[in-house]
């Protein structure tokens, strides 16, 4: 589309910004702050994707962000992916059978392992961290089922679940580790900066073994864990520097009438423990320490337990090292039987940080891996991120999220206009002008402002349609959103004409002057704020709606409650006109504004025709519109009432799939 009267002033980016902000429902709550992990045991952190404890100091441990997300379900998959050189966010899908039986699989530095939903597993098979290794975090799988039967010491395999020696910054977290041969989890010698967080141990005789050598270097945090049906080694700290135990449940320990190798904890060697609401249960020796230690117990509630409960030292604060948050001791059993072990809830969203992990939006996007199938969240800082960002078709499920208090602080802008000419000669046309393309299924995005700040008023061009965003994707929602632009700024279009795609926008500010809102997908745009900038005209400034819906497809586009603003002079701007690409006579716009806000600017005859095709014979109506641009005359088509009532947003989003995004906004 082209019109050829130009702007006759420029716009400002940051007058674009004050004036959404002034004119647009109140901003969402801070996302960065919702971003943040709370303190331990706090609302929803078992949850929380960023490490806590000791993992968190010293650089922090991050696992295989900045890398490529890829999904596994076959050993050879995982153990190419778990060893490769390079970063990998690794999520297990379902369960993977180890061969040979107790076979390792050799972990490499930077990694993320997770499992889908509560199903992702490995059987038979073990985690293996070899010297050096560092960065990685392993959540929310089981690891089962490695046992030899006779073999109840584990003294002729060694079939562990987890086995690490002098790794760091390693976080282990929501995991099930059950039955296997030695020990479940082995974090041996010279090992440090390692959280293990709401994992769930369970029937097997040597549960958690830290240290065994003669350096006193190891740092770890114990938290949140359940000890169920296990013999010992729940943990036993070998020369650790600092070992932090809190909030931790021990359950139905193992009873075979051994008075020396069943207990709970042990601070062995030079170890300094320090123990803080945790609850024991049917436990023997619930706590215990060498005479060469230093054991710190408070807080703590013990219930049908005999043997030892030492307590000598001072060991140190834990609260000098990072902060924390403490359950009661009381609540723990409920707790920890509930929140730890994998979990539904971890594993099928994976947050891409942007710039912390990721230099720049397309970065993280491009990490996205092809027929991704499970939710992908890019996390963008506030700032301005200067770039072109292509979501593909074959990457469904993406979420853009700025995290900035007010969506206009988080701005990802370009500058290309659809006449500029590409390197074969050829121009951009819409797909190379659009700042943001999107063709994945399920996108969402939220708290952003996307623009395309090319400036018409300073350029001679003939193309000077200039996109912020172009979508073809089906299911997409913008919540907290804007749009800056002047010709063409948002076009909602389909793969096809006869395809059919659906858009919802909520709470948005959408800005342009001819054409800005365009295409031929079903789209929603819900209590928002629509401005119509002036191009300095007395008679014609531009069309707000240029709708090419499939004759076939009765919902088109769709303004409802919301408000159109303008600063041009009264009667100069047009409602839509309907675009028929390449003169196609099966694109028929479909328009409906309904109950919203019209400014004078809008023209008496407010609907206009275009490439020769009246706009008589589109589908142009309003229903219940009102302002000082509200009229109801024989140039503008009001629909009735009972035909309203079959045109409400759920009739136009709701599809063959019973998609229903207005009834999940944030």
């Amino acid at each position: 589309m082209h019109l050829s009267d130009k702007r006759t002033r420029a716009r400002t980016l940051t007058a674009a910004f004050a004036l959404a902000a002034a004119l647009l429902v109140p901003s969402a709550p801070s996302a960065s702050a919702a971003a943040q992990p709370a303190g331990p045991g706090a609302a929803h952190d078992t949850w929380s994707d960023t490490a806590h404890g000791f993992a968190s100091l010293a650089g922090g441990t991050t696992g295989g962000s900045g890398g490529k997300v890829v999904t596994v379900s076959t050993q050879a998959e995982l153990a190419a992916y778990a060893a490769a050189p390079e970063p990998y966010v690794i999520r297990v899908a379902g369960s993977v059978a180890v061969e040979p039986f107790g076979h390792d699989i050799v972990v490499a530095s930077d990694k993320t392992i997770v499992g889908v939903g509560d199903s992702g597993e490995i059987v038979h098979g073990e985690l293996h961290l070899n010297p050096g290794t560092h960065n990685v975090i392993i959540r929310n799988l089981t690891i089962r089922d490695s046992y030899v039967e006779g073999d109840w010491d584990g003294k002729t395999t060694d079939f562990d679940a987890i086995q690490m020696d002098s790794a760091d910054h390693i976080w282990i977290d929501h995991n099930r580790l059950t039955h296997m041969g030695d020990g479940l989890l082995d974090i041996r010698k010279d090992s440090e900066y390692i959280t293990v967080s709401y994992n769930h141990f369970s029937n097997h005789n040597k549960a958690l073994g830290i240290g065994w050598t003669a350096n006193v270097k190891t740092q770890i945090t114990i938290d949140h864990n359940w000890f169920e049906g296990t013999k010992q080694r729940n943990p036993s700290a070998d020369n650790c520097a600092y070992a932090h135990l809190y909030n931790n449940y021990l359950s139905a320990q193992v009873a075979d009438g051994d008075p020396v190798w069943t207990y709970g904890n042990w601070a062995r060697g030079a170890t300094k423990m320090v123990i803080e609401n945790s609850y024991y249960r049917d436990v023997q020796h619930p706590y215990q320490a060498d005479a060469t230690a230093e054991l710190v117990q408070r807080g703590s509630i013990l219930r049908n337990t005999t043997g030892r409960t030492d307590a000598w030292g001072t060991a140190f604060d834990p609260r000098d090292f990072y902060p924390y948050h403490l359950d009661r001791a009381a609540d723990v059993p409920k707790l920890v039987t509930r929140d730890s072990g994998p979990q539904k809830d971890i594993g099928t969203e994976t947050v891409l940080r942007v710039p912390g992990a990721y230099a720049t939006v397309q970065a993280a996007v491009d990490a996205v891996p092809q027929g991704n199938d499970g939710r992908i969240t890019v996390r963008i800082a506030p700032g301005t991120y200067r770039e072109h960002v292509r979501i593909g078709k074959n990457q469904p499920y993406v979420s853009l999220v700025g995290t900035g208090r007010n969506r206009s602080d988080t701005l990802v802008v370009f500058d290309t206009p659809q006449g500029e000419l590409k390197p074969d000669g050829t121009t951009q046309g819409s797909w190379g002008s659009a700042t943001v393309v999107v063709e994945g299924h399920d996108f969402s995005a939220r708290n952003l402002t996307f623009s395309n700040d090319f400036d018409e008023a300073a350029v001679e061009l003939s193309g000077e349609q200039a996109l912020a965003v172009k979508t073809t994707g089906d299911r997409l929602t913008f919540e907290n959103t804007a749009f800056l632009g002047n010709q063409d700024t948002l076009m909602t279009d389909t793969p096809v004409l006869t395809q059919k795609a659906r858009v919802y926008l909520r709470d948005v500010y959408i800005e342009g002057d001819v054409d800005f809102i365009y295409g031929r997908a079903t789209t929603v745009i819900e209590h928002s704020v629509i401005k119509a900038l002036s191009r300095g005209s007395a008679l014609n400034n531009g069309y707000i709606t240029a709708a090419s819906t499939w004759k076939d497809n009765p919902y088109g586009f769709l303004i409802t409650r919301s408000r159109i603003i303008s600063d041009a002079p009264a009667d100069t701007f047009h409602l839509g006109r309907p675009w028929h690409p390449s003169g196609n006579p099966d694109a028929v716009g479909q328009v409906l504004i309904r109950e919203t806000l019209l400014p004078a600017a809008v023209k008496a005859t407010p609907w206009s025709e275009m490439g020769g095709f009246p706009w008589q014979d589109a589908r142009f109506t309003e229903f219940r519109t009102y302002g000082p641009g509200a009229a109801v005359t024989a140039d503008r088509p009001q629909m009735s009432a009972e035909e309203a009532a079959h045109h409400q947003i759920s009739d136009y989003l709701r599809g063959d799939d019973g998609w229903a995004p207005q009834g999940t906004h944030r």
